[in-house]
């Protein structure tokens, strides 16, 4: 009853700084019910009307048919990203209703943008940083509302969908870039290069006493200035909390059936948010409410973990835009300068794996659990004592290292018939030109060796993994209007990641270049036996080869087929770009003849 007064009143002293002024739909619902879309549209229009320092911009169309939105607060006039690169202000933003079943951020960034607009108390913020809120990201998804979607959530009473308009999840889609959505919040985070993110969400999974976990962006994914800042935000969202009535604690990623018997960090790739903003050196933050917590907590607790990163004073402003700026712009200015505690002898990591044999321990925070039998399947179920609260001390895995690594060429050289690959750098601002003329050039171009591709859709695609590559050097004819892209830029990373095959996340790897893996010519048997014959006659290595496959592979040895395949294979006839990656690496510095794309 206690703790009840006390969150009553602390939602009252909230609310006594605002009067009834433009109160959000969820303050006029009694803290129940989330924003519509049009509402919080509607609702950002009339606070632009109101304040000099507010702005509401469309970014590009979403597959609802409907703009992304960009609502900015800065205190520089006819704010723009080049004058704000060129002032002294960092710049934090915040995106909301990625999943719209998920809308406690929608609600409490709402509130935020207004208190900062409007209360003295948040002056501070406004006079050293200027701040960029996406109301709703997920449009498609926050018009699809209902009540029963998100059955293991309480509350609001009615709320979006996870899936767009296509029924994406945009949280898989920020490196492949499916989605109109996607376009347009690639186009947003590259005009603005924001120096700190965070992506608003509720968890999902088990049950404990905080209403806050955070996933900072991996630390060892960015440079160590920038995981440096990461860190002092994740303790500043720690500090600020203590101060109200909610728990915070790492996101519980369970190793086992419950958390009570460990927790593992997560492992952002570049499809999620904030593993798309790591490439470029920003420090991230996705903030997970807890779903059994009442809406209302949720809602505030993301308020002031939102209010808790905001640079206060001048110093730690300039200091966070400097040092951001300096990651992408200065000591990013070449692959070859990696940054510190990003080295890797052997070259690039490019795929990430969990440190099993490093261990912390954690105080977490929980509940008594047992294993009960189901009164509906009356098999053994979980169940979580919530009025037995225990506090745990567990192991907590939370140290990747690097599973794979590449060196980067000097260049990347891509056809131009990969247009829809060449529009996904261009987004991403990508430095590159054209070649002016036909050549031939001296390239190294991989083998799509082995992939394993997954049986079942999964965001649009049959993904690819357990991905690996041979590679071989030789000259390849090219034309006037193929593509090169320098390593030699800040945005390395991303490029890397985006067209390494064996990467996690690699355009490859979504289907993006899957013409080459059918062979287009094939052989009749009794046409090509004659052939095969005069083939084994000129090439003595060939016939050797051929003979020990036969003595050690009994399966071949009883196949004409296999046979006469193994030998059409390294012959003239087998076509030279069935599996062979289209995208070419440079890997000397090479005098081409260029012009600006």
């Amino acid at each position: 009853m206690r703790k009840h007064a006390t969150l009553t009143l602390f939602m009252l002293m909230g609310l006594s700084l605002i009067g009834q002024e433009m109160l959000t739909p969820f303050e006029k619902s009694g803290e129940t019910e989330t924003a519509t879309y049009e509402q919080a549209i509607s609702w950002y229009q009339q606070l632009a009307k109101r304040y000099k320092k507010a702005h509401l911009i469309e970014y590009g169309q979403t597959d609802a048919g409907k703009p992304l939105h960009l609502f900015v607060i800065s205190s520089i006039k006819k704010v723009n990203p080049q004058k704000l690169r060129e002032s002294k202000q960092a710049f934090v933003l915040i995106n909301n209703g990625i999943h719209p079943g998920e809308p406690c951020g929608i609600d409490a960034s709402m509130m935020l943008a207004r208190d900062i607009l409007k209360n003295e108390e948040f002056r501070g913020i406004l006079e050293n940083t200027s701040i960029g809120i996406v109301p709703l990201y997920n449009i498609g998804g926050a018009l699809n509302r209902s009540s029963y979607s998100r059955a293991n959530q309480e509350g609001p009473v009615v709320y979006g969908f996870r899936g767009n308009a296509r029924n994406y999840d945009l949280n898989r889609d920020f490196l492949k870039m499916d989605t109109r959505n996607a376009h347009a919040f690639v186009e947003l985070f590259q005009d603005w290069l924001p120096h700190l993110f965070v992506d608003t969400h509720t968890t999902n999974g088990a049950d404990y006493q905080a209403t806050m976990t955070l996933i900072p962006s991996r630390p060892e994914k960015l440079p160590k200035a920038s995981a440096d800042i990461q860190k002092r935000a994740s303790e500043k969202i720690k500090k600020a909390l203590e101060k109200t009535p909610y728990k915070v604690c790492p996101y519980v990623y369970s190793v086992a059936d419950v958390p009570n018997k460990g927790i593992a960090g997560f492992l952002d790739l570049p499809r999620y948010s904030s593993g798309y903003a790591s490439l470029f050196a920003t420090p991230s933050f996705i903030t997970e409410t807890h779903m059994l917590k009442p809406f209302k907590d949720r809602v505030w607790v993301t308020y002031h973990s939102l209010k808790a990163i905001m640079p206060t004073t001048a110093k730690e402003s300039e200091e966070l835009k400097e040092t951001i700026d300096n990651q992408r712009f200065k000591a990013w200015t070449t692959w070859e300068k990696h940054q510190e505690g990003m080295d890797n002898e052997k070259g690039i990591p490019i795929n990430w794996a969990l440190d099993r044999k490093t261990v912390d321990s954690l105080e977490f925070e929980g509940f008594a659990y047992s294993y009960e039998k189901s009164e509906v399947t009356g098999l053994k179920r979980l169940k979580y004592h919530r009025d037995q609260p225990e506090t745990f001390t567990i192991p907590f895995y939370n140290t990747f290292y690097p599973a794979q690594s590449i060196q980067a060429p000097n260049a990347y050289i891509i056809p131009q018939a990969y247009h829809h690959v060449i529009e996904r750098l261009k987004a991403n601002k990508v430095e590159m030109s054209v070649l002016s003329q036909d050549m031939d050039i001296e390239v190294e171009a991989y083998y799509i060796d082995k992939l394993h591709t997954q049986s079942r859709a999964y965001e649009g695609h049959y993904y690819h993994d357990s991905v690996s590559v041979t590679s071989e050097e030789f000259k390849v004819k090219f034309y006037a209007g193929d593509v090169v892209v320098p390593v030699n830029q800040w945005r390395y990373m991303y490029l890397v990641h985006a067209l390494e095959p064996e990467a996690a996340d690699a355009l490859f790897r979504w289907n993006a270049f899957d013409g080459i893996l059918m062979q287009k010519e094939y052989f009749s048997s009794y046409v090509f036996e004659e052939r095969a014959k005069e083939l084994l006659e000129s090439d003595p290595a060939l016939k050797a080869a051929f003979e020990k496959e036969k003595e050690e592979n009994e399966r071949f040895s009883k196949s004409g087929r296999a046979q006469l395949d193994f030998i059409y294979r390294r012959s003239p006839h087998y076509e030279k770009t069935h599996r062979r990656y289209p995208v070419f690496r440079l890997m000397e510095q090479v005098s081409l003849p260029l012009s600006q794309e």
